[in-house]
C-alpha cells in the first residue's frame, strides 16, 4: 500500500484536491478557447472519458470573455491558464472560472498581483504555480546548481509572493521533459511545502514515447506517495491523456475507475488473430465505468488458468474463442462474434 504525502486540502469547483482525496486526472483543451462550439465539444469528450479537471488557454480578452459561456456548459471544473496579463486573470475569476494557473512573479507590478490575489481570496479560487524547466527566470538560469534545484527555487519564490499576501489556496507543479530532473524537483519540494502537487512531465512526446516517459516519471512519484493531481501530456488527442492517467493510477491501485485490461503476448500456441482482437476489446471497453478486469488470452490451454483472476475474458481457439468468467469457460463463440458476445455477457452480469 502506498503511503501518500500529506498535503493541504483545497477545492477546485466541486473537486477536492490534496489530503487523502482521490488523485484527480486532468487534461487541457487544444482548441481555440474563443471558439465556444469546438471547445465545448472537446470539454464534453474529455468529461465523458473521465477527466475531472480541464485547463483552458486564455491568451487574450476574447478568450477570457468566452470563459463565461464555457463554465455554464462544462460538467467539470475549468482552470484558466494565464501568462503575464493580470487583467485576464481578473476577468476569468469574474466570469466563473474554478482555478487559475498563474505564476505571480510573471504578472508585473506588485499591485497587479495584489489585485488578482485579493479577488481570488474573496472567491476562494485556487492558484496553481506552474514552473517549467524551459522558462525559468533569467537570474536562475546561470546559477551553479542543478536544473531541478533551479525549478524548486523558482517555485518557492512564487509561493512566497502568495504567502506574503496571506494566500494559501495553492497548488504547485514543476515540470521538465526529462524524467530524472522532474522527479528530483518534485521529491525536493514535497519536503518543503504543505501544498498539493500537480505532477507530470511537459513536452513528453507522442502517444508511444510520451506514454513511456510519463509512466516512468509519474509512476515513480506516485509510488513514493507524491502527487495530488496528474496530467499525462501527450502530442495527441487530449482524451488519450485521460485514459493514460487512469491507466497509471490503476497500475498502482490508486484509482479503480474503469476496466483493468490484460492480454498475453503472442506465441507459437496462438491460433486466433490476437493482436487486433486485443486492441478491439480494449477500445470497446475504454469508457466502461465498471471496476472489472477483462483479459484477452491467446490460447485455451493456458489462457483461462493464467487469467483466472480476471472477471471476464476471451481465450483463443482455431477460428473460435472461449469466453470465460473467473477462470471458468462459459461460452464457445465464432471468432467474428467474440467481441459482441463478450459485451453482451458483461452487460447481463451487472
Amino acid at each position: 500500500m502506498i503511503n501518500r504525502r500529506k498535503s493541504k486540502e483545497i477545492s477546485i469547483g466541486n473537486v477536492k484536491i490534496g489530503n487523502n482525496n482521490p488523485i484527480s486526472v486532468q487534461s487541457m483543451c487544444n482548441t481555440d478557447t474563443r471558439d465556444i462550439n469546438s471547445t465545448s465539444r472537446q470539454i464534453k469528450e474529455l468529461s465523458d472519458a473521465g477527466c475531472e479537471l480541464i485547463r483552458l488557454a486564455v491568451l487574450n480578452k476574447d478568450a477570457a470573455d468566452a470563459i463565461k459561456d464555457l463554465v455554464k456548459i462544462s460538467p467539470v471544473p475549468l482552470i484558466a491558464d494565464i501568462h503575464f496579463d493580470y487583467r485576464l486573470a481578473i476577468k476569468c475569476i469574474n466570469n466563473g472560472i474554478s482555478a487559475l494557473r498563474l505564476n505571480p512573479g510573471n504578472i508585473g507590478k506588485r499591485e497587479n498581483v495584489e489585485a488578482v490575489v485579493k479577488l481570488a481570496k474573496q472567491q476562494k479560487i485556487p492558484i496553481r504555480i506552474g514552473v517549467n524547466a524551459g522558462s525559468l527566470e533569467k537570474e536562475l538560469q546561470n546559477k551553479n546548481i542543478s536544473l531541478a534545484e533551479k525549478m524548486v527555487e523558482s517555485a518557492m519564490g512564487h509561493i512566497k509572493i502568495l504567502e506574503d499576501l496571506d494566500f494559501d489556496l495553492i497548488k504547485v507543479s514543476l515540470k521538465s521533459s526529462d524524467v530524472i530532473t522532474t522527479t528530483e524537483a518534485y521529491q525536493s519540494i514535497a519536503k518543503k511545502i504543505p501544498y498539493p502537487l500537480h505532477i507530470g512531465l511537459t513536452e513528453a512526446g507522442t502517444l508511444k514515447g510520451g506514454l513511456i516517459k510519463s509512466s516512468v516519471g509519474i509512476g515513480t512519484l506516485l509510488a513514493q506517495g507524491i502527487g495530488d493531481t496528474i496530467r499525462v501530456s501527450l502530442t495527441e488527442n487530449p482524451v488519450e491523456e485521460v485514459h493514460a492517467g487512469y491507466g497509471i493510477l490503476k497500475c498502482l491501485n490508486l484509482r479503480k475507475k474503469g476496466i483493468n485490461f490484460i492480454s498475453c503476448p503472442t506465441c507459437g500456441r496462438t491460433q486466433i488473430n490476437l493482436i487486433p482482437l486485443a486492441k478491439q476489446v480494449e477500445e470497446r471497453f475504454k469508457n466502461y465505468d465498471e471496476n472489472i478486469t477483462i483479459a484477452v488470452m491467446g490460447c485455451a490451454v493456458n489462457g483461462p488458468g493464467e487469467a483466472s483472476h480476471a472477471d471476464f475474458g476471451i481465450a483463443g481457439g482455431i477460428g473460435v474463442g472461449y469466453i470465460f468468467k473467473k477462470g471458468e469457460i462459459i461460452a464457445k463463440v465464432p471468432e467474428e462474434e467474440l467481441l459482441n458476445k463478450l459485451e453482451e455477457i458483461i452487460k447481463s452480469s451487472k
